[in-house]
C-alpha cells in the first residue's frame, strides 16, 4: 500500500476518498525510565535502545492504519501525519499515532 504525507499521488487520479484512517501505539513508562537511567547507551547524545523503542512504536502505528485501510478497500493514505505525544500522569508514556486519508486510484 502506497503511504504519503502529500495530499495527492503524483501520476495517479484519486477516485474515492473513503475517509479517515489512523494507528496507535502506546511505550510503557519502563522504557523512558531506563532511558534516562541508563547512561551507557548513550552514544553521542543519543539512545539506540530509546530509538529503536521509538521506531518500532512508529511501524506498529503505521501497519495498524494500512490494515484499517485495506480493510475498507483502499489502494493508498495520503496526507499521513505521524504524533508523538506524553501521556499518563507525569508523562510516563509516550504514544504515537499514524492518521491519514485512505483513498482509491484511478
Amino acid at each position: 500500500m502506497l503511504v504519503t504525507t502529500t495530499p495527492n499521488i503524483e501520476g495517479k487520479k484519486i477516485i474515492k476518498y473513503i475517509g479517515l484512517v489512523n494507528g496507535e501505539a502506546i511505550i510503557g513508562a519502563n522504557v523512558v525510565k531506563d532511558f534516562l537511567g541508563s547512561i551507557r547507551d548513550v552514544v553521542g547524545g543519543r539512545s539506540g535502545s530509546y530509538e529503536q523503542a521509538l521506531r518500532e512504536a512508529k511501524s506498529i502505528a503505521l501497519r495498524e492504519m494500512m490494515e484499517q485501510a485495506q480493510r475498507l478497500g483502499a489502494h493508498a493514505i495520503i496526507g499521513v501525519d505521524l504524533d508523538f505525544e506524553t501521556i499518563g500522569g507525569n508523562g510516563s508514556m509516550l504514544m504515537v499515532s499514524a492518521n491519514g486519508t485512505a483513498v482509491c486510484l484511478e
